[in-house]
C-alpha cells in the first residue's frame, strides 16, 4: 500500500463496531478514469462532528465484493446508501487524505465537504476500490459504494466466478495477507534495528567531535612545541657556529704544530740516533702539544663561565629595566603634580583676571556716578587705596570706600593692618581657597601640552601623558 509523508491514526476495530452511516459519499462514480484526479464528495450527518486528524482512504474491495457478490451478502445500507465490502481493518487502506474541518458546522454549507486524490497516489490496475471515512481513533464513519479505475470504453459487467474459484481467491489472499504480516514484522525489526544504528551513529559521531577537539588541541601544543625546539636549535646552531669556528683555529694551530713535529720528525730522522738534544727538543715538542690540549679544555670552561657570566648580565638589565620602569612612574607622578599645580595657577590667573575686570566696571560706575552728582574724581581729598595699600577705615562692603567721607576718613587715625586674600584683597572670610580646592579637584592639566581634562578622564589623562613620553 502506498503512504503519503505521515502515517495517519489506525487501529484494529472490525468492521462490527463501525458507524458508516455517519458520514454519507455523494456522487461516487461507477469508473473513474486512469491518470486523472479524483474528487471525492461527503457530507457530515447531524450528530457527528469531525477532528483534526479525521481523514478519507481508498481501500482495496474487490476479492472481498466478488465473495460476497457470488453468496448473496452484498447489504445496502438504506441511509446514504453505503456499502460494506472488502477489508477487514482500516490498516488495509491503499491511500489516503487529511479531512479538512469546517469553520462553522452550524452553517448548512459546512456539512458538504471534498478532496481530491492526485493521480500520482491512485491505482493503477482494474480491481474494485471504495472511499472509507476514518476518525481519528481509526474507528469508520462512513464507506462508499465500489469503483474501478479503467478506461472509458470498457463496459460495466459485474463478473461472478465460482465457489472453487473464490475459495482458491480467499487462500490466495490470506497467504498475501500472512506474507505482508511478515512483511510488516521485518519492516518493524528494520526500523528498530535503523534507530538502533542511528543512536550508535550518534554516538560516534559526538565521539569524533570530542577526539577532533582534542586533536585540535594537541595540534597546538605540537606547534608551540615546534616554536619553541626551533627556537633552542636556532640558539644551539649559534653556538655551534662559534664553537666550530673556535675548534677550526684550534685545529689551525694543531695542524701547524703537527707539520713543526713532522718537519723535526724528518730532521731527527737524518741526525744520528745519539743525537740527545734533538731527542730533548722533540720531547719538549710533545710535551708542548700536551699543554695545548689542556689549554684548549681550559678555554671550554672558560667558555662556560663567561656564558654565566652572561646571564647573571641578562638577569641585571631586567633588574636595570624595573628599576627604570619605577623612574618612569615616578616621574609620571610628578608630571601629574605639576599638571595639578599648573592647573591651580591657570583658575586663579583667570580669578585675578575677572576681579581685575570687575575692579574695571566699578571705577567707570564710581566715575558715573561722581559726574552725575557734580563732582570730579580728582578733586576730591579722597583717594582710591591701591592693591599694596591696607583697607582699614574701609567699608568692606564698598571697594572703593565712600566717595562722601574721604575727608573726615584721610583724618582719622590708621587702624591695625588686617590680613588680605591675595585674590580679592578682601579680608580673611573668602571663599577663593574653597573655589581653587575645587578646581583642583574637577581638573587635570597636562604638564606638556596645557590641555585640560575633567577629573572623572583620569585614565584618559594618564594615557594622554604617557604618549608623550613615547
Amino acid at each position: 500500500m502506498e503512504k503519503t509523508i505521515e502515517d495517519p491514526p489506525t487501529s484494529a476495530v472490525l468492521l462490527d463496531h463501525c458507524h458508516f452511516s455517519q458520514v454519507i459519499f455523494n456522487s461516487v462514480e461507477k469508473f473513474y478514469i486512469p491518470g486523472g484526479d479524483v474528487t471525492c464528495r461527503y457530507t457530515f450527518t447531524q450528530n457527528f462532528i469531525p477532528r483534526q486528524k479525521d481523514w478519507i482512504g481508498i481501500f482495496r474491495a474487490f476479492k472481498c465484493f466478488q465473495d460476497k457478490l457470488e453468496q448473496g451478502l452484498l447489504k445496502w445500507r438504506s441511509q446514504g446508501q453505503t456499502l460494506q465490502v472488502g477489508w477487514k481493518t482500516v490498516r488495509e487502506y491503499y491511500t489516503f487524505m487529511w479531512v479538512t474541518l469546517p469553520i462553522d458546522l452550524n452553517n448548512k454549507s459546512a456539512k458538504q465537504q471534498e478532496v481530491q486524490f492526485k493521480a500520482y497516489y491512485l491505482p493503477k490496475d482494474d480491481e474494485y476500490y471504495q472511499f472509507c471515512y476514518v476518525d481519528q481513533d481509526g474507528v469508520v464513519r462512513g464507506a462508499s459504494i465500489p469503483f474501478q479505475f479503467r478506461p472509458e470504453n470498457e463496459e460495466d459487467i459485474l463478473v461472478v466466478t465460482t465457489q472453487g474459484e473464490v475459495e482458491e481467491i480467499e487462500q490466495h489472499n490470506k497467504e498475501l495477507c500472512k506474507e505482508n504480516q511478515e512483511l510488516k514484522d521485518s519492516c518493524v525489526s528494520l526500523q528498530k534495528q535503523n534507530s538502533d544504528m542511528q543512536a550508535e551513529l550518534q554516538k560516534k559521531q559526538e565521539e569524533l567531535e570530542t577526539l577532533q577537539s582534542i586533536n585540535k588541541k594537541l595540534e597546538l601544543k605540537v606547534k608551540e612545541q615546534k616554536d619553541y625546539w626551533e627556537t633552542e636549535l636556532l640558539q644551539l646552531k649559534e653556538q655551534n657556529q662559534k664553537m666550530s669556528s673556535e675548534n677550526e683555529k684550534m685545529g689551525i694551530r694543531v695542524d701547524q704544530l703537527q707539520a713543526q713535529l713532522s718537519t723535526q720528525e724528518k730532521e731527527m730522522e737524518k741526525l744520528v740516533q745519539g743525537d740527545q738534544d734533538k731527542t730533548e727538543q722533540l720531547e719538549h715538542l710533545k710535551k708542548e702539544n700536551g699543554h695545548l690540549f689542556l689549554s684548549l679544555t681550559e678555554q671550554r670552561k672558560d667558555q662556560k663561565k663567561l656564558e654565566q657570566t652572561v646571564e647573571e648580565m641578562k638577569q641585571n638589565e631586567t633588574t636595570a629595566m624595573k628599576k627604570q620602569q619605577e623612574l618612569m612612574d615616578e616621574n609620571f607622578d610628578l608630571s601629574r603634580r605639576l599638571s595639578e599645580k599648573k592647573m591651580i595657577y591657570n583658575a586663579l590667573q583667570r580669578e585675578k583676571e575677572r576681579l581685575e575686570g570687575e575692579n574695571d566696571l566699578l571705577k567707570r560706575e564710581n566715575s558715573r556716578l561722581l559726574s552725575y552728582m557734580g563732582l570730579d574724581f580728582n578733586s576730591l581729598p579722597y583717594q582710591v587705596p591701591t592693591s599694596d595699600e591696607g583697607g582699614a577705615g574701609q567699608n568692606p562692603g564698598l571697594v572703593y570706600g565712600n566717595p562722601y567721607s574721604g575727608i573726615q576718613e584721610s583724618s582719622s587715625p590708621s587702624q591695625l593692618s588686617i590680613k588680605k586674600c591675595p585674590i580679592c584683597k578682601a579680608d580673611d572670610i573668602c571663599d577663593h581657597t574653597l573655589e581653587q580646592q575645587q578646581m583642583q579637584a574637577l581638573c587635570l592639566n597636562c604638564p606638556i601640552c596645557d590641555k585640560i581634562f575633567p577629573a572623572t578622564e583620569k585614565q584618559i589623562f594618564e594615557d594622554h601623558v604617557f604618549c608623550h613620553s613615547l
